[in-house]
């Protein structure tokens, strides 16, 4: 089931799980995907889609959420996956590897997007734009941003060339200069077109 923007969120009983990924459009990193089971006694103040809060407060808000959720999980998935399965599928690998990896079993997990997880162990619905709509959801998107944010940083350190802490991978126009100039590192998406011009110009 997928459920538009102009279609009111379906009213489900059991246990309930967000799952999200951050990381598709980058050139270069993992994509990083998370779920999170909430607790309903146990509310948290201010969870929203990681992208419109401040990278102070997604940090604050991912220490909260592992402290209160009934469960969390976070997957990550390589750069050298990613060129082998494409994005949509490594996005949605890890998000159901992620959802699998739950310490307690939901009973339906809320997914962000147009794609529902395919044999899942249980049912799941696919939201669009469920990263604003459902706390779940955006609990998940707040802990997959920030894990991702920081391996870039890690990955900074192993390659200051590239600036990976300053654009986190993504194809900014300082980030496709640089890669015109010194061609890929091996956390670089094959893949991905830009990547694969880069190495052309620089064999």
């Amino acid at each position: 089931m997928i459920i538009t923007l102009q279609e009111e969120l379906p009213v489900i009983t059991g246990l309930l799980a967000g799952t999200d990924e951050a990381g598709r459009g980058p050139l270069a990193g993992n994509v990083v995907a998370a779920a999170v089971i909430l607790n309903p006694d146990v509310p948290i103040a201010g969870l929203d889609d990681s992208k419109k809060l401040s990278e102070k407060k997604r940090n604050y808000l991912a220490v909260e959420i592992k402290q209160k959720a009934l469960s969390w999980s976070v997957v990550s998935v390589s750069p050298q996956q990613i060129d082998e399965m494409n994005i949509l599928q490594a996005s949605l690998y890890a998000m159901k590897e992620a959802a699998d990896n739950l310490d307690v079993p939901p009973d339906h997990i809320f997914v962000d997007g147009n794609k529902t997880l395919i044999d899942c162990f249980c049912s799941n619905t696919a939201i669009i734009k469920g990263d604003s709509r459902v706390a779940e959801i955006s609990a998940a998107s707040i802990l997959a941003k920030v894990e991702r944010d920081a391996q870039m940083l890690e990955l900074h350190k192993q390659y200051p060339e590239y600036g990976f802490n300053q654009h986190k991978g993504y194809p900014t126009r300082a980030h496709r200069e640089i890669l015109n100039n010194i061609g890929p590192c091996p956390e670089h998406r094959h893949s991905y077109a830009p990547v694969r011009l880069a190495l052309s110009n620089t064999e």
